[in-house]
């Protein structure tokens, strides 16, 4: 299979008392989040993307150049989908008139050759809504219609700019399944801008991390999440997201077993079939740690890991970088420690120990609920 290439980017300028000095380089595939407080630029970032403001800069896509030195390729001639806060649906026409608005006006896409409207309405659970006005759509539904056309558009990038910052947490919830579809099915690259890390933690591949206009660091949302230099690890919230695949369940006991970088993880959930993938959540204040493997306990997921690094987050308590395996080649995992425990285990860089996962979160499906799963 052909490389996707890379997203290349680089904008300078002021607008107004703000000045963004952003540039990064990621892969073509998958969902790129864009995250940082509010008035760091991410939005800037993606208008300048768009073409629909011009700083001077640099911007290709897959080894196509749509802006540098000589060449700045206008909004119009770029192939994107861009989804806004608010839906903005024309309020005169159908959901479906709606969707095909900016689909281009030849025959539909050909298989692998662009989305079509079945394949976006199917995605998006839409075949319902397709005679109604956009008055009697919800907040979620509206939305969903938005991204449908986005997509019908045929873009080769689609921009998302907090597209459920105006939804409620229940609608949050109801729409999170729908773009994780997206993110399995389709193959459009997609920058999603977002102040909200939980988001991004169940839907992003990269992260790109923003401060005052600048990218502060940029990779994979794995390591960006473990590292301990980051403010993402260092935060009470602080979390790892893992790949897993779905291997086995045990109906008697309601056990799915999920296999993942270096090691296992089994949860008290039905999680599909094997072979499904699924995204796992582990927070650093759901792992605990022993110098042995420990007997005679309730906790089912105890996983040998290597300690990579660690260091201090407040005077008493100490962050631990794990990696999964006895080598530490595995995941990586997060571990939030007090200082007397670390001292009392005599924890150093490159130990190996037993991380005991105390509870998962396994991010739903279109068809299955969110479980906090207690392992």
């Amino acid at each position: 299979m052909e490389e996707p290439g890379t997203i290349d980017l680089a904008f300078t300028g002021r607008f107004g008392g703000f000045a963004l000095n952003a540039a990064f380089c990621v892969p073509a595939r998958g969902v790129i989040g864009i995250f940082g407080p509010s008035g760091c630029g991410k939005t800037s970032v993606l208008r300048c993307a768009a073409g629909l403001q011009r700083l001077e800069g640099y911007l290709s896509l897959a080894g196509e150049v749509w802006q540098d030195a000589a060449t700045f390729r206008p909004a119009h001639r770029r192939p994107i989908g861009y989804v806004f806060q608010e839906a903005s649906l024309f309020p005169h026409l159908s959901v479906r008139r709606n969707i095909l608005y900016g689909a281009p006006r030849r025959r539909p896409p050909r298989p692998g050759e662009g989305t079509g409207l079945e394949e976006v309405v199917e995605l998006l659970g839409i075949g319902h809504l397709l005679d109604r006005s956009p008055a009697r759509l919800s907040g979620g539904e509206r939305q969903r219609v938005a991204i449908g056309r986005a997509l019908l558009s045929q873009p080769r990038l689609l921009l998302m700019d907090e597209p459920l910052s105006a939804l409620d947490r229940q609608t949050k919830d109801g729409i999170l399944p729908f773009l994780e579809r997206l993110h399995e099915r389709l193959a459009i690259p997609v920058l999603y801008v977002s102040h909200d890390i939980g988001e991004l933690e169940r839907l992003a591949d990269h992260l790109v991390l923003m401060e005052e206009g600048r990218v502060i660091a940029s990779g994979k949302l794995s390591e960006l999440q473990s590292d301990p230099a980051l403010p993402l690890a260092t935060s009470r919230e602080a979390a790892v997201s893992l790949d897993a695949i779905v291997t086995g369940y045990d109906p008697a006991y309601g056990i799915a077993t999920l296999a993942v970088d270096g090691g296992e993880i089994v949860i008290p959930s039905p999680a599909g079939r094997p072979g499904t993938p699924r995204r796992l959540r582990v927070g650093a204040g759901d792992v605990s740690l022993a110098r042995k493997p420990p007997e005679s306990t309730t906790i089912i997921n105890i996983l040998p890991a290597r300690i990579l690094a660690h260091r201090p987050v407040g005077p008493h308590e100490r962050l631990i970088v794990l990696g999964l395996g006895e080598d530490g080649s595995g995941a990586r995992l997060l571990s939030r420690v007090t200082l007397r425990s670390f001292d009392h285990l005599a924890l150093a860089e490159g130990m190996l120990v037993y991380a005991q996962v105390k509870g998962v979160a396994l991010a739903p499906s279109a068809a299955t609920p969110e479980r906090t799963t207690p392992a």
